[in-house]
C-alpha cells in the first residue's frame, strides 16, 4: 500500500463547490436564507485556508506555555459558541459553560493523550491541538444542545430532576448516533484520511476507536456538570424565580 496521499490541486477542488451551489439554489428557489449559508461556506474556506497556515507554526513549536494557550483559548471559544441557543445568557451561564468544558473535555484530553497515544512530550502540539479540537468541540454540541433543550422543558412546567434528564438524553443523540453508525453507515474522517495516507486500516481502527470513546466521554461529562451547574441559574430560564 502507498504511503503517499494525492495532493488535490486546486482547480480540482472547485468541483466540490458544484453540490454546494445546488444546495444554495434550492434555498434561493424556495425563498430561505440562502445568504447565510454562502457566508458560512465561504468564513468556513477562510477559516481553515488561515488555520492550515497556523498550524504549520504551531505543529513546529517547542513551546508548552503556547499550546496551553491555544487550549485555553479553544476552550473560551467553545464555552461562548456553546450558549447560542440560549435566550437568557447571564455571566454565570458562561462561568458554567467554560467549568463544564474545561474539565470535562480536558480530563478526557488528559487520559487520551497521556495514557492512550504515547506523545513525544505532554504538549505535542501535532497530537494534542487537533485532539483537543475534537474533544471540545463535541463538548460544546453537548452543552449546547442540552442547554436549549434544558430552557425548553423548564418553560414547559417541568421541574430540575425531569428537565435535566430531559436535556441529557438528547445532547447524547448525535453522540450515540455516531456510534451506531459508525464502521457501518460511516468510516469518520480521522480514519479515512489514516487510510488515505497509507495507514493500515487495523491500524487507523485502533485510533477511531479511541476518538469515539474520547468525544462520548467529553460530550457526556461536560454537559452532566453543566446541567449539574445550572441548577442554581433555573430562573434565568423561566424569567422568574422557581
Amino acid at each position: 500500500m502507498s504511503n503517499s496521499i494525492s495532493i488535490i490541486p486546486l482547480s480540482n477542488l472547485l468541483f466540490a463547490l458544484i453540490p454546494v451551489g445546488v444546495v444554495i439554489y434550492i434555498l434561493y428557489k424556495w425563498s430561505l436564507d440562502y445568504k447565510h449559508s454562502v457566508y458560512a461556506m465561504f468564513r468556513m474556506v477562510m477559516q481553515l485556508l488561515l488555520i492550515g497556515y497556523l498550524l504549520t507554526f504551531i505543529f513546529d513549536t517547542d513551546s508548552s506555555l503556547l499550546v496551553v494557550g491555544i487550549l485555553i483559548f479553544m476552550v473560551i471559544a467553545s464555552s461562548w459558541i456553546s450558549l447560542r441557543t440560549v435566550s437568557n445568557k447571564p455571566k454565570e451561564l458562561f462561568l458554567f459553560a467554560f467549568i463544564s468544558i474545561g474539565l470535562g473535555g480536558g480530563i478526557t484530553l488528559f487520559f487520551i493523550t497521556q495514557a492512550v497515544v504515547d506523545l513525544p512530550t505532554w504538549y505535542e502540539p501535532r497530537y494534542l491541538i487537533p485532539l483537543a479540537g475534537m474533544t471540545f468541540a463535541n463538548s460544546l454540541t453537548g452543552l449546547s444542545l442540552a442547554a436549549e433543550r434544558f430552557e425548553a422543558e423548564v418553560k414547559r412546567g417541568e421541574n430540575y430532576e425531569r428537565a435535566r434528564k430531559i436535556a441529557f438524553k438528547a445532547s447524547l443523540i448525535p453522540v450515540v448516533n455516531s456510534l451506531l453508525a459508525v464502521g457501518v453507515v460511516a468510516l469518520p474522517g480521522m480514519m479515512t484520511g489514516q487510510i488515505l495516507s497509507g495507514i493500515s486500516p487495523l491500524i487507523a481502527v485502533r485510533y477511531q476507536i479511541m476518538v469515539m470513546c474520547m468525544i462520548f466521554g467529553s460530550s457526556g461529562i461536560s454537559t452532566a456538570l453543566f446541567l449539574v451547574l445550572i441548577k442554581t441559574k433555573m430562573n434565568n430560564f423561566t424569567n422568574q424565580d422557581v
